[in-house]
């Protein structure tokens, strides 16, 4: 069995300005898991603010750690939840 995927779900609490400071940050943070060879994407919604960033890890414990590590967290720029997600469909 592999490395189940996690969501992380989160709004921004900061004014842009003080966000966009952590930006690329939190961008070399995504680089750093995936050179540990995980499966992570992060993006905004388009039409209302906020973000999302779907990411592999081992267990619920190591998923907490991971976003406790974002930079975005981190910096106190955002809210969020966290979820595991069961994909039911892949790759069709």
């Amino acid at each position: 069995m592999g490395r189940a995927l996690f969501v992380k779900i989160e709004r921004g609490v900061v004014p842009k300005e003080i966000f966009d400071r952590s930006i690329p940050a939190h961008l070399e943070y995504v680089r750093a898991l995936r050179s540990e060879g995980r499966r992570v994407e992060t993006g905004y919604w388009a039409e209302r603010g906020g973000g999302m960033m779907i990411f592999e890890a081992d267990s619920l414990e190591e998923a907490r750690a991971i976003v406790a590590g974002d930079p975005l967290v981190r910096d106190g720029c955002v809210e969020f939840e966290l979820h595991q997600w069961c994909c039911v469909a892949a790759g069709t």
